[in-house]
């Protein structure tokens, strides 16, 4: 009974942070699906977004949702300056991404200071939610679950809002030019649209997103570190190949944004369950790399199911 409570606890943490890195998963689907743009920029915002709403509430003392707020427009800043690199430099996508990426690296080290800040003893959006609640013993619970809980509420009312906000927002004007340049760019510049534009302000969309679950994430851990973002595509690809792979009749943006949400959980599930059993941390980048590559290659084993069968029918 013990060894079930605890998985369920894992799997309770597991979930909250699904709902957190799922805000993550969204701002890659804007680059890489909505704007097919190879967007490697993402790493860099992540830690961005953790480095500086830690900075602004351990070194400056910022109410933390404001510092939420600041950290999405730093995301939004370095999507771009990717853009400009692109658009008017004329870097190729992946190169732009990647010098962003570098350079914010320096950045995020010259913000903090240091590799690592520490904010468990600091005022955060969790602290801060805690203390509407009554103490974990008043509960008659674990310290460790009303924290997860907490977090988990946190998470999901940020991810129902920048799912609105940014239903909101695609189906707007900006928005549809945004869409129509990820799918046919040619088409959009011969109606006479600026596309650079539509692709700077996806990709300030996208990486403010990325930020905004960067510093969401560093809140609810009680940490930000330089290196939070390594392997951020990966896991938002992964979030979204799942969600797309599990859902894949669903046709509705508003569908495809909670089927990504959906995705990001699971991933986050499948980790938990995982290191529950053993599983040695340093291959989960492995592990990842293994599920996106699985994920992706089932349409084509289905492909090639069906085509064998029609070939026996007409045989």
């Amino acid at each position: 009974m013990d060894e079930l409570i605890r998985y369920l606890l894992s799997i309770l943490g597991a979930t909250s942070q699904g709902f957190a890195w799922a805000i993550l998963a969204i701002g890659v689907y804007v680059s890489f699906r909505i704007l097919d743009f190879p967007d490697m920029t993402s790493e860099g915002s992540f830690a961005l977004g953790g480095s500086i709403s830690a900075f602004c509430i351990s070194g400056l003392g910022i109410n933390p949702v404001l510092c939420l707020l600041i950290s999405t427009l730093a995301g939004m800043a370095a999507g771009a300056v990717t853009g400009f690199l692109h658009t008017k430099l004329r870097i190729p996508p992946i190169l732009a991404g990647i010098l962003t990426m570098i350079a914010l690296y320096s950045v995020n080290l010259g913000i903090m200071g240091k590799s690592n800040t520490p904010l468990l003893a600091q005022k955060t959006i969790l602290s801060m939610a805690k203390n509407l609640f009554p103490s974990a013993a008043a509960l008659g619970i674990k310290d460790n679950l009303l924290q997860n809980l907490i977090s988990m509420g946190l998470s999901i009312i940020f991810t129902v809002l920048v799912i609105v906000l940014l239903y909101w927002f695609l189906g707007t004007e900006v928005g549809c030019a945004i869409r129509a340049t990820g799918n046919n760019e040619a088409m959009v510049r011969a109606q006479g649209s600026n596309t650079d534009a539509m692709k700077i302000i996806g990709l300030m969309v996208g990486n403010g997103l990325i930020a905004l679950s960067g510093g969401l994430v560093a809140q609810t851990q009680g940490f930000a570190d330089v290196s939070m973002g390594v392997g951020a595509i990966v896991i938002g690809l992964a979030s979204i190949v799942i969600g797309e792979v599990i859902f894949r009749r669903v046709i509705s943006f508003a569908s495809r944004l909670i089927s990504i949400v959906i995705g990001s959980i699971i991933y986050r599930i499948i980790i938990a369950s995982v290191l529950y059993i053993g599983f040695n941390s340093n291959n989960l980048k492995l592990l990842t790399a293994v599920m996106v590559a699985a994920a992706l290659s089932i349409p084509v084993f289905k492909k090639d199911k069906v085509k064998i069968v029609r070939e026996e029918n007409e045989c």
